[in-house]
């Protein structure tokens, strides 16, 4: 690795493609083989690929995951976030977890037509969909291609429930969407926010809104009555864990409606691109951090098990929990965001479900 580290970037390595039979795990190894092979030495910029998918709604099989359906404009995600569970699904697309996952960015064009098209299909039943499933639909990139804003506009057309997650504040250009379909009951929007110093977000997110943009759309987004819920995803033992209470506390004041939060897993190639991070960003804290994350995972770095992966189990995860849960009844008692209304979509599509 270079001495100094790659600014704007999380993931501070190439690593391995498990579908691959050649390594350059290290970006000296891989500047070593682009000079043998007569490629264009790393120039650390992000590639935007088109590609032209079938279907663009997927269904979601995973049991402990709380939505039905997800639908992602890009795969891989130039917010860089160190800790992102997407990574490894990058390997899929021919690409590695770590530096190509925040560099090679796919984009999915015909994502609105193939929307519609799932939006028109007969058996469709106006079932949730959630943008962000996968990696972040208000990527740096959205604010030139508006990929999103159109899925939108397809989604209000047909009042279908849609849920979006993101940690970008463009999602406020899109304000005039959301603001009529709040009135329709079909949008619930979800903040990631992981901690309330900017120092932490550049480490950890170095390429995402500041922390003072995602409190603003918070706020904005609650006083036009879109219903908000807050993502403290993920909790990470020792490093923003301490922040629990008074990120709930900031949030309730903003208008939040709820608050939701999972503890950082570490699974496949993320394992290996977190500790290269930590050891080298944060290297009087890596130990303890490496140790309180396994803590939570029955001893491990890399958690695959359904119902536990996502909240983890142990001493130090019981205190996280705790702590959500002290939070959640000192600032956010009373409050519940209301089930989204799908009655508008069959009434569009079969106007004699008026009648009943």
């Amino acid at each position: 690795m270079p001495s100094q580290p790659i600014k704007g970037r999380g993931a501070q390595k190439q690593v391995h493609n498990k579908f691959f039979e050649h390594r350059h795990d290290t970006l000296d190894e891989y500047l070593n083989f682009c000079e043998v092979e007569g490629e264009t030495a790393d120039t650390n910029k992000t590639k935007y690929i088109e590609v032209f998918p079938k279907t663009f709604v997927n269904k979601v099989e995973s049991p402990d995951i709380g939505m039905g359906y997800s639908a992602n404009p890009y795969q891989g995600c130039e917010h860089g976030c160190v800790y992102c569970y997407a990574r490894n699904s990058h390997e899929y697309w021919g690409y590695g977890a770590g530096l190509d996952f925040e560099r090679n960015i796919l984009v999915k064009k015909n994502a609105p037509q193939l929307l519609e098209e799932t939006l028109q299909r007969k058996n469709w039943q106006g079932d949730t969909i959630v943008f962000s499933g996968n990696t972040d639909c208000y990527q740096p990139i959205e604010r030139k291609l508006e990929i999103t804003r159109e899925c939108l506009k397809r989604m209000f057309q047909w009042k279908n429930p849609t849920g979006i997650i993101t940690k970008n504040a463009l999602i406020l250009r899109d304000l005039d969407i959301l603001k009529e379909m709040a009135k329709y009951q079909t949008i619930v929007v979800s903040i990631s926010i992981t901690s309330l110093k900017e120092s932490t977000r550049r480490l950890l997110e170095p390429r995402t809104s500041s922390i003072q943009n995602r409190l603003k759309a918070v706020e904005i987004l609650s006083s036009h009555n879109i219903p908000v819920n807050v993502m403290i995803a993920p909790v990470i033992p020792s490093l923003n864990s301490h922040e629990i209470l008074p990120l709930i506390e900031k949030v309730a004041s903003l208008g939040a409606q709820s608050v939701a939060h999972t503890v950082v897993r570490l699974n496949g190639q993320i394992a290996t691109i977190f500790e290269d991070w930590v050891r080298k960003t944060l290297p009087d804290r890596a130990d303890r951090i490496l140790h309180q994350i396994a803590e939570c995972h029955d001893g491990k770095l890399n958690d695959s098990r359904w119902g536990k992966r996502i909240k983890g189990e142990g001493i130090v995860a019981q205190q996280i929990a705790d702590t959500m849960a002290l939070g959640k009844k000192r600032f956010l008692s009373g409050r519940k965001i209301a089930p989204m209304d799908r009655s508008h979509y069959l009434q569009l599509k079969d106007p004699q479900m008026k009648l009943f």
